[in-house]
C-alpha cells in the first residue's frame, strides 16, 4: 500500500476544507462546472470518474470466475452478504437513524436522499481497494481475485434493480432514465474500456507492460478522485459549514453496516469450514463498497448538492482507516478461527 494510499483520508479531509473554501470564494466556477452537463450527466464529472474507474477495472480479470469451483463456499458466503444482505442492512439501518432517531438534527428537506445515498453506497461492492486489503490480511490472491471478477459482473446487472428496488421501498423517486444511463457510463462502458486495454497491454508487453501501466496510471486514479470531492465539497459547503454534525452523523449506519457485514462474512466462512486465508478477504470484500460508483451514481441521480451525493462521500472519508481495522481484526483473531472443535 503506498503513502498516498494510506493516508487517503487525510487527503479527503484537505479536499473537504478546500472544496469548501473554492465553493465560498469562488461560487461562479463551481455554478459552471454544474452547468456543463448533457442528458443530466456532468462532463467534468464524467471524465473524472472514468479516470478513477477504469484503471481499477483494468486489474481484473474476468476470466477468473472460472476458478470459483475451488473456494465455493467462500464465494457463497461473500455473494450472499453483498447482494442479500449489505444492500437491504443499509437501507434498515438508513431509514432507522437517518429516517428515525437522528432526523430532527438533520435538514428535513434532504432525508429521503441522505438514505438514497447510503443505499447507492451498500449496492456497489468494492473492487480495487479490496486487493489491498486482502494483501495485508494475507488473503488467498485467486480466491479475490474471482470474487471481485464475479462481482463485476453482476453489478453489471443488478446494480440497477436493486437500488430502484430499495429507492422504491424507501419511497423515493426512481428516476429510471437516468440510473440506466448512469449504469451504462459508469459501470459497463468502462468494462470494456478497461479491458480492451488490459488485452491490449497483455498483447503488446505480457504482465510486466501492464503492471507497469497500471503503476503509472494509480496515481491519476486518486487524484481524480480528490478533484471529484473538491467539486462535491464546493458545491456542499454553505451546507456542511451550517451544520457541521451532519456527516458525524451519516458516518454512524455507514460503520455499524461495515463492522456488521465484515463479522457475518467471517462467521458464516468459519461456520462452513472455509479456510482463514478466504475467510478474510471473503469479510473485508462484505464490508467495503465501491465508492467511486457510488458518488458518481448519487451525482447523476440527484445532482451535486444533494444529500446523496455527501453521503456517498462520507463513505469515502472513512473506507481507509475503517478498513485498516478490519484488517486487523481479522489478523488479530486468525488463532480463534482456526482452531476446530
Amino acid at each position: 500500500m503506498s503513502t498516498f494510499e494510506r493516508f487517503l483520508s487525510a487527503w479527503v479531509a484537505a479536499c473537504i476544507v478546500v472544496g469548501i473554501a473554492l465553493g465560498h470564494f469562488l461560487p461562479g466556477v463551481f455554478h459552471a462546472v454544474a452547468a456543463a452537463e448533457v442528458a443530466k450527466v456532468n462532463l467534468p464529472v464524467a471524465v473524472l470518474i472514468w479516470l478513477m474507474i477504469i484503471p481499477m477495472l483494468m486489474k481484473i480479470d474476468f476470466a477468473a470466475p472460472g476458478q470459483v469451483r475451488r473456494h465455493w463456499r467462500g464465494i457463497g458466503v461473500t455473494l450472499f452478504v453483498n447482494w442479500a444482505v449489505k444492500p437491504f442492512s443499509m437501507a434498515l439501518l438508513g431509514w432507522l437513524f437517518i429516517g428515525g432517531l437522528f432526523r430532527p438534527w438533520l435538514p428535513a428537506d434532504q432525508i429521503d436522499s441522505y438514505i438514497a445515498g447510503l443505499i447507492l453506497l451498500a449496492a456497489a461492492p468494492c473492487t480495487a481497494m479490496v486487493f489491498v486489503w486482502s494483501n495485508l490480511s494475507k488473503g488467498e490472491p485467486h480466491f479475490t481475485l474471482s470474487q471481485v471478477a464475479l462481482n463485476d459482473l453482476i453489478m453489471v446487472v443488478a446494480f440497477a434493480p436493486l437500488v430502484g428496488l430499495l429507492l422504491g421501498l424507501s419511497a423515493i423517486s426512481v428516476p429510471w432514465a437516468t440510473l440506466l444511463l448512469s449504469v451504462g457510463l459508469y459501470i459497463v462502458v468502462p468494462v470494456l474500456i478497461a479491458q480492451a486495454l488490459r488485452r491490449w497491454l497483455l498483447a503488446a508487453g505480457g504482465n510486466a507492460r501492464l503492471t507497469a501501466t497500471l503503476a503509472r496510471l494509480g496515481p491519476a486514479g486518486l487524484v481524480a478522485l480528490l478533484a471529484t470531492l473538491v467539486l462535491l465539497f464546493g458545491f456542499q459547503g454553505e451546507q456542511i459549514l451550517r451544520q457541521p454534525l451532519v456527516i458525524a452523523l451519516l458516518a454512524v449506519p455507514i460503520l455499524i453496516q461495515v463492522y456488521f457485514n465484515a463479522a457475518l462474512a467471517y462467521l458464516l466462512n468459519r461456520a462452513v469450514g472455509e479456510a482463514h486465508c478466504v475467510a478474510g478477504p471473503s469479510a473485508l470484500i462484505g464490508a467495503s463498497n465501491f465508492f467511486e460508483l457510488a458518488v458518481a451514481a448519487a451525482i447523476s441521480l440527484f445532482g451535486f448538492e444533494s444529500g446523496a451525493a455527501l453521503a456517498t462521500v462520507v463513505g469515502v472519508l472513512i473506507e481507509v482507516p475503517v478498513m485498516l481495522s478490519v484488517v486487523h481484526i481479522v489478523n488479530r483473531t486468525r488463532g480463534w478461527y482456526e482452531v476446530r472443535a
